[in-house]
């Protein structure tokens, strides 16, 4: 007596692409992106965006109003202002970028080094950081850049950029070292010790790869507040300086004195500031979410 075996075909599903995912399934992250995409874009390629020079003066266009010649008004001294918000977009990410970067890796390294070798070590470093998150944000900043001053190079202050990272490392270092902390705990890493592995390869082979989910996390969100606090800094002369297009520049040189005549001076840089802040945020918790496995769809 002969069994024929039948043939069972499983239907594989298939995956999609990663991004598709995103898309799908967090369409207001997906909406932020969009936004960031095209602020870069306009960033980027702001000489070819603008309808004009951001530095160009026309005492003849003084504080004109929006019109199709100026879609969004001109400033006191003539300059257009949707030029000089387009390359204000370009200050505004690259500061927020490179400020979240600095903020962001130094804390997620000062959060694995404080995890992993714990310790006095570990009770040191977070004295340090219960010091630094004693203060809000802006006042830190604020002590940051005035005892540093300025120090520009390319266009860019680079004493800025650190004054805005600074208050970023201690929250960046609490939340990388929570997971650091976890996968200390695991069995391949007292595995790795036992095997007579070096501290810098089981943290950077075994312990780094597992907090780069809240890094990504914590620096995609902290661009936000790096945008936000060089607005402020920049608001108060502490930041960018003339005759560099800044958005909260803009607001500092319209808000005492152009308020009611010339409206258009402060509400279009601050809809700017809020667009990029809320974009950045929107795509900074879908991403959270997304990434987290226990709240991923």
């Amino acid at each position: 007596m002969s069994t024929a075996a039948s043939a069972i075909d499983y239907a594989v599903p298939k995956r999609r692409h990663p991004a598709l995912q995103f898309v799908t399934q967090q369409p207001l992250g997906a909406a932020g992106l969009v936004v960031i995409i095209l602020m870069t874009v306009a960033g980027v390629f702001a000489k070819t965006v603008a309808p004009y020079d951001p530095l160009t003066v026309d005492y003849g266009a003084m504080l004109a109003r929006p019109s199709f010649e100026h879609w969004l008004g001109t400033d006191a001294f003539g300059r257009d202002v949707l030029s000089r918000i387009i390359y204000g977009a370009r200050t505004a990410l690259l500061v927020g970028f490179l400020a979240s970067f600095v903020g962001s890796t130094l804390g997620a390294v000062i959060g694995v080094v404080s995890a992993y070798f714990g310790g006095r070590i570990d009770m040191v470093i977070q004295r340090f950081m219960d010091i630094l998150l004693s203060f809000p944000i802006i006042v830190l900043a604020l002590a940051v850049v005035s005892v540093l001053g300025k120090f520009p190079v390319g266009g860019l202050d680079l004493y800025l950029i650190i004054a805005i990272a600074v208050p970023m490392v201690p929250k960046v270092a609490r939340v990388v070292r929570a997971s650091a902390l976890a996968v200390r705990e695991m069995p391949y890493i007292d595995a790795a010790r036992a095997a007579g592995y070096t501290n810098t390869r089981i943290i950077f082979r075994h312990i780094v790869p597992n907090v780069v989910a809240p890094y990504l996390i914590m620096f995609t969100a902290f661009v936000a507040q790096a945008i936000l606090l060089e607005a402020s800094l920049s608001f108060l002369g502490l930041g960018v300086t003339e005759p560099t297009p800044a958005w909260g520049l803009m607001l500092s040189g319209s808000s005492e004195e152009f308020y009611r005549e010339a409206p258009w001076m402060i509400v279009f840089p601050g809809l700017a500031i809020s667009l990029a802040v809320f974009a950045f945020n929107l795509f900074g918790d879908s991403l959270r979410d997304w990434l987290d496995p226990k709240i991923k769809l």
